[in-house]
């Protein structure tokens, strides 16, 4: 007897239940579940870690992110309004930037700050500078984009409200324009934070002192001195106190509109595959 489309679907369903059900008895009888516990749940290398893994660690990665953060919404907006602009020059070295930047590695940009400009220019940063120049160079090419797509998303008839009260381009666009736009873009720069605290573990290749060590580089060199790999669990799991609350805000707002359920959606560079990468 033929089934119904729905109870293909049904039995589909099924199997893959089954399927799933399968593979995880099979890893549960093949599994070594003593050497995993050893490797990545070993308690006393964990204790060891704390308290410094936060007020250390995941302070310098706070930190590193914001400073980063800053720079690059700064240079976005100005990237941005420059990629918008009336005058040639300025659409163009605009775009050169954001395309030469989500080109490259994040990693080089970092390289390039801590070796090739002190030795080209003589400049030689603290390893605040370097974060949030290098942080900021790379995210303010996304973010840039992004700031660009809220603007655009404004509806046209505010900006001609706006002109029509009297009101200047310039005026128009620092009152009306940008404010709207920044609500729009809230949920996609949420993810730009996000993308930023992940990257900021590039610093790790930059010689850090104890007091400025970030995650990557703490559980790194916890790892040297352990015979488990529960120190680099410990620092995913710190990450993630930061990127998950982060997360759930983002997809928050998505859902409450933040601005954007009246307007166009802007998505971020990386939710379409474009994300910073080292």
């Amino acid at each position: 007897m033929a089934l119904s489309k729905r109870q293909r679907a049904k039995v589909f369903r099924g199997a893959q239940y089954a399927l799933l059900v399968v593979i995880a008895a099979l890893i549960a009888v093949v599994a070594d579940w003593e050497a995993i516990r050893k490797s990545f749940f070993d308690v006393e290398t964990a204790k060891e870690m704390f308290p410094e893994v936060i007020t250390t660690a995941l302070v310098n990665t706070v930190v590193y992110t914001a400073l980063g953060f800053a720079v690059g919404l700064v240079a976005g907006l100005v990237l941005a309004l420059m990629k918008l602009s009336s005058v040639g020059p300025y659409r163009w070295i605009a775009t050169i930037y954001i395309e030469f930047f989500r080109g490259v590695p994040a990693l080089l940009v970092f390289v390039a700050l801590s070796v090739a400009v002190p030795l080209a220019f003589g400049l030689k940063f603290d390893i605040y500078s370097t974060a949030a120049i290098a942080l900021g160079v790379v995210g303010a090419a996304y973010i840039a984009e992004t700031i660009r797509a809220g603007i655009k998303a404004v509806p046209k008839g505010q900006l001609e409200a706006a002109r029509s009260l009297g009101m200047s381009q310039g005026r128009t666009t620092v009152t009306v324009v940008i404010p709207q736009a920044f609500r729009i873009i809230l949920p996609p720069l949420t993810n730009e934070l996000i993308m930023l605290t992940k990257d900021s573990s590039l610093i790790s290749i930059i010689g850090l002192i104890a007091t400025q060590r970030e995650l990557t580089k703490y559980g790194r060199e916890v790892l040297s001195q352990s015979p488990t790999v529960t120190p680099l669990l410990i620092a995913g799991l710190c990450y993630l106190i930061i990127t998950l609350p982060l997360g759930y805000l983002s997809r928050w707002m998505e859902t409450r509109g933040a601005g954007g359920s009246r307007s166009k959606k802007v998505s971020s560079p990386e939710s379409k595959g474009l994300g910073v990468s080292a």
